[in-house]
């Protein structure tokens, strides 16, 4: 996946995210619009980690395609 397509996923879940927060916000979310914002959080971080090594490996002179989507059970860990 190139960057333009990895910006346009991330532009995408973003305003799916935000709707997901006006109704929680109104008090009209759902358990499963809760479920799908958590599912959108991990999402966000991965396309948000795929996107840094994508740079990192550019910025080193690697080939930036060599990235790969990672796991949940590694973004979820990083520390912030």
């Amino acid at each position: 996946m190139e960057d333009p397509q990895i910006h346009g996923s991330i532009d995408r879940m973003v305003a799916e995210e935000h709707e997901l927060w006006q109704r929680e916000a109104a008090g009209e979310a759902s358990d499963s619009d809760r479920q799908q914002l958590e599912a959108l959080r991990v999402s966000l971080d991965q396309c948000w980690d795929l996107l840094r090594q994508r740079r990192a490996r550019r910025d080193a002179g690697q080939n930036p395609d060599g990235a790969e989507l990672r796991g949940p059970e590694v973004v979820e860990r990083y520390q912030q």
